[in-house]
């Protein structure tokens, strides 16, 4: 029998539930110990389950670590759907709401999205999911930038992977300290304009 301070016994919680507080949990293993804390074991511990209610749920570790990677994903994209609903914006609002929100979602996470991602380096598994949530983002960021350029769309979507592709980069460096939130916002927010404004020879 687990102590109610872990957490309800199993029963109490639907599939769906456990999953959300396994998940929940994992997460705080990553935060608070490392990536290279986070087992199926040690999760089960720290949720208050027997081993084999976390196994059933993930079967492996690299299965729960890219579950993590994807619950961050959903949360970047909704942060991000919020952040642009509703009114018509300039480009430089809407410029300066992306980038805000974009660079937000990993501030935070506080870097997990890094620990989980480079924990999962070299699994064919998380290449592939991490390439179906890429293009996912993609278009959602291409969707929302469209009334703003006039390039063929192909075009466009090149111009967001590399965009995307600045802003992880700049939000790296925030998480590591070397830029304030706003300073990698602003940064980023000054090349979404500018990658926008470039016309396509």
């Amino acid at each position: 029998m687990k102590s109610a301070a872990n957490g309800p016994a199993s029963g109490r919680l639907s599939k769906a539930e456990r999953r959300r507080q396994l998940l929940d949990t994992a997460l705080l293993i990553v935060r608070e110990e490392g990536t290279d804390r986070l087992t199926l074991g040690h999760l089960a511990a720290r949720a208050g389950v027997s081993k084999p209610v976390a196994y059933d749920h993930f079967s492996t570790r690299s299965k729960l670590l890219i579950e993590l990677y994807k619950l961050i994903d959903s949360q970047q994209s909704s942060a991000l759907r919020e952040a642009l609903t509703a009114g018509e914006r300039s480009l430089e609002e809407t410029a300066g709401l992306l980038a805000a929100a974009h660079v937000h979602c990993y501030a935070d996470t506080s870097g997990e999205w890094h620990a989980i991602g480079a924990a999962l380096t070299g699994s064919e598994e998380k290449e592939a999911v991490y390439q179906e949530l890429l293009d996912g983002y993609l278009q959602l960021f291409a969707a929302v930038l469209k009334p703003y350029c006039e390039v063929a769309d192909a075009e466009l979507e090149r111009r967001c992977v590399g965009l995307i592709g600045a802003g992880d980069a700049l939000s790296a460096a925030m998480v590591r300290g070397n830029c304030s939130e706003a300073d990698a916002a602003r940064t980023f927010a000054a090349l979404i304009q500018g990658g926008l404004r470039a016309h396509s020879q």
